[in-house]
């Protein structure tokens, strides 16, 4: 797919973003972000049909968005470059904790010295206890870098080893454009990933429940032994923007600004990554539209759902009565607009023999997306299946036509055979009287006598 039309138009409308925001704030140092960046214009609008036929142009050196039912890459744009991350790289840190450490555990800072006058912290004192749910709030929402280094050193007993257990995860998930030096993000050779791994990344994380809450949340509360801290959410878009729901912010020099961000709107969710934009407010700008962009071109396509009657079944030796089969579940997916939708293939028997109660598994349905199965739901039945007794079974067995043909083929073969018997008794008679003369005419040793003469 082709990103940017001519490089040129791309580099003119990120300029002419930049000119109609305010004036944007001078380039921070270390990981450091705005306090607040103004909303991009229409932000809060809903994405469009329009949209939907034509990718955004971006100010991003990298860009990719993900939509996780379908796993589809919708937009890539050096999606798979290695470029430098900036506190993005506290994605990989918290998901190892999240991994390893109970929440409610509770960490003593090691103590953090800044290296640069203006980096993001929530300002822990060394020797300060905080749980691990508010350890990760204040790193994720606020992007402190002492409360990284206070969740890698507590979690691993040094940073060393904390940055060791993330390079193996990233191996483990599969995130080949990726390395760490630091659980920070601070600008390091070594330190880097791609748009499309940090998409998939964030969306691992977004699975896990408390994560996304935490995401989603412009502000919280953090509680420690010697008090609480306040801390805001930086990434704009979550307080201005309906839709959006995360993730995670970052800049340094080398990195640029980053945002790695997710949207949910009708049951549709994408993930977005945008590395080396150059503002903040670029980087909200190219975010939103990357957003929309990818929610407008799916949707929330419902299955089944729990009182629908996907098949039916007789009851086996009184037939005439049938059986609702139901799913056990409601099933819905996200589909790409303009595509075919899911088919349902059912295994299910044709009849059900009783006594069955209502809400007995007896099948299942298939659902079949892009020519793969995506889910399997249990088939109950949706009411119970009686008994029959004997007596209505050689009942049903006698009333089947297949049954009373067969009968009366064996009642006519029956009569058949005595009226041959009945009219069988004469002609058998004379041939024991021929017989009996025949032994007369032999004599005692068993010759044959010559025949008599006829009488004159």
């Amino acid at each position: 797919m082709t990103l940017r039309a001519v490089p040129l138009i791309g580099a003119l409308a990120g300029a002419l973003a930049i000119a109609a925001a305010p004036l944007a704030p001078k380039a921070a140092a270390q990981t450091s972000d705005p306090a607040a960046t103004p909303a991009p214009p229409g932000a809060t609008a809903p994405p469009s049909a329009l949209a939907a036929r034509r990718p955004p142009l971006i100010d991003a050196s990298a860009a990719a968005v993900y939509e996780p039912v379908t796993g589809d890459l919708v937009y890539a744009y050096h999606s798979s470059a290695r470029r430098a991350i900036a506190s993005t790289t506290k994605l990989m840190t918290a998901y190892v904790v999240l991994t390893h450490d109970p929440l409610n555990r509770v960490f003593t800072s090691p103590g953090y010295s800044p290296s640069f006058s203006d980096e993001s912290l929530i300002h822990l004192r060394a020797g300060e206890r905080m749980s691990v749910a508010d350890l990760l709030r204040g790193m994720l929402l606020a992007s402190g870098n002492d409360a990284a280094l206070d969740l890698a050193v507590n979690a691993s007993g040094s940073a060393g080893a904390f940055v060791a257990q993330m390079n193996r995860a990233a191996r483990q998930l599969g995130l080949r454009h990726t390395h760490y030096t630091n659980p920070i993000g601070l600008d390091s050779a070594g330190n880097y990933s791609s748009a499309s791994d940090l998409v998939r990344l964030a969306t691992i994380l977004r699975g896990r429940a408390w994560f996304a809450r935490t995401v989603d949340r412009p502000s919280a509360v953090l509680h420690s032994n010697l008090g609480g801290h306040g801390v805001s959410n930086l990434n704009d878009l979550v307080r201005q923007v309906g839709f959006v729901t995360g993730v995670k912010t970052g800049h340094t020099p080398s990195a640029g600004y980053c945002l790695v961000g997710s949207a949910t709107l009708n049951g549709v969710t994408v993930v977005s990554a945008v590395l080396g934009d150059p503002s903040a407010y670029a980087r909200n700008v190219d975010t939103l539209a990357l957003l929309r962009f990818g929610l407008s071109r799916y949707r929330s396509y419902t299955a089944f759902g729990t009182a629908d009657v996907l098949a039916t079944a007789k009851v086996r030796y009184r037939e005439s009565d049938t059986i609702g089969l139901v799913p056990a579940r409601a099933f819905s997916t996200v589909v790409r607009r303009g595509e075919r939708r899911p088919q349902l293939v059912v295994h299910a028997p044709k009849k059900l023999t009783g006594p069955l109660p209502a809400g007995r598994k007896v099948g299942y349905v298939g659902v079949v997306y892009r020519g793969r199965v995506i889910a399997r739901v249990p088939l109950l039945t949706r009411s119970k299946v009686p008994e029959v007794g004997p007596i209505q079974r050689a009942v049903t067995f006698i009333s089947r036509p297949g049954t009373l043909a067969v009968a009366l083929l064996l009642l006519l073969a029956g009569i058949l055979l005595v009226w041959r018997r009945g009219r069988g008794g004469r002609p058998g008679s004379r041939d024991h009287h021929r017989h009996t003369q025949r032994r007369d005419r032999q004599d005692p040793g068993g010759t044959e006598l010559p025949a008599r003469s006829p009488p004159p």
